[in-house]
């Protein structure tokens, strides 16, 4: 809604001003990371990895280190811990509830004065909280961090030198020559 002495106006999406005929086109949203021909429509099939890689735009450095051995280790790390840790913690936190509803009497039994196995199974859920927090930590500091910290930097070098391209091949204005700013 535009405002334009004190009335709102309705003010058309982008598609419709764009000729497209349809009310709810946005082309910012629209064929999202498709490529599109010089003619301006989206192309219905794939690129080939290595144009994408070669075109050395911001995305295509991106889309060459996902695609890349040592991006595919790091994942591939984290799935092995992550996976089974978490399928392990939940098995046990519903072992906790499923037990505590089903069988009330076993929980309530006493172990150590007033202390019964209600009060041990609940406080190793806080015991196995934060021992998953410390091997998660540990597992992340000796198997991944290092690794994931190399992606990182030759990541921000690859597009720090297509950010410095793109300053230097642009027009003489952006380099200093030509007419006054």
């Amino acid at each position: 809604m535009d405002k334009h002495d004190g009335r709102a106006t309705a003010r058309p999406r982008a598609g419709a001003a764009a000729g497209t005929g349809d009310p709810w086109y946005d082309p910012l949203d629209s064929a999202w990371g498709e490529r599109r021909a010089p003619d301006g429509r989206t192309r219905t099939s794939a690129a080939p990895a290595r144009a994408v890689a070669a075109e050395r735009s911001t995305a295509g450095v991106y889309l060459e280190v996902q695609r890349s051995a040592a991006f595919q280790e790091v994942r591939g790390r984290y799935r092995r811990f992550v996976v089974p840790a978490a399928v392990i913690f939940f098995v046990w936190y519903v072992a906790y509830v499923v037990t505590a509803t089903t069988a009330p009497g076993l929980m309530a039994e006493p172990v150590a004065g007033a202390v019964n196995v209600a009060m041990l199974a609940g406080l190793g859920q806080f015991a196995s909280t934060f021992l998953l927090t410390w091997l998660y930590v540990r597992h992340a500091r000796l198997r991944r961090d290092r690794a994931a910290l190399e992606l990182r930097w030759d990541t921000q070098e690859m597009t720090r030198g297509i950010g410095e391209q793109a300053r230097t091949s642009g027009n003489g204005a952006a380099r200093g020559e030509g007419g006054q700013r």
